[in-house]
């Protein structure tokens, strides 16, 4: 088994193993073609998910899509915003230091 959906209703599927560019994986019992080599724990659309459409993965939305995003794309910080995060907190560049 090349993905797992962690829930019924998710729209995106989690690679089990790692994948090289090019490589062809199984999504819901289709093939895809992947752009790039990804690791295990990488998502992947399951559906056609429009421009600020929400993905969801364990059942609940963890953000909206930046760009359209076909069946089989990877899905990562390229076309996928958190509706919980500010953008400033997921750039490698900053360091944030929290008061208790």
């Amino acid at each position: 088994m090349d993905t797992i959906r962690l829930a019924p209703h998710d729209n995106i599927v989690v690679l089990t193993r790692s994948v090289d560019a090019g490589e062809t994986v199984i999504i819901e019992g289709r093939p895809h073609r992947v752009s790039c080599a990804l690791g295990p724990g990488h998502k992947l659309a399951v559906c056609d998910i429009p421009a600020g459409g929400k993905i969801f993965k364990y059942g609940a939305p963890i953000g909206s899509a930046t760009a359209d995003i076909r069946t089989g794309d990877h899905v990562h910080l390229h076309n996928l915003q958190s509706d919980y995060l500010p953008t400033y907190t997921l750039e490698p560049d900053r360091h944030f230091h929290f008061n208790a």
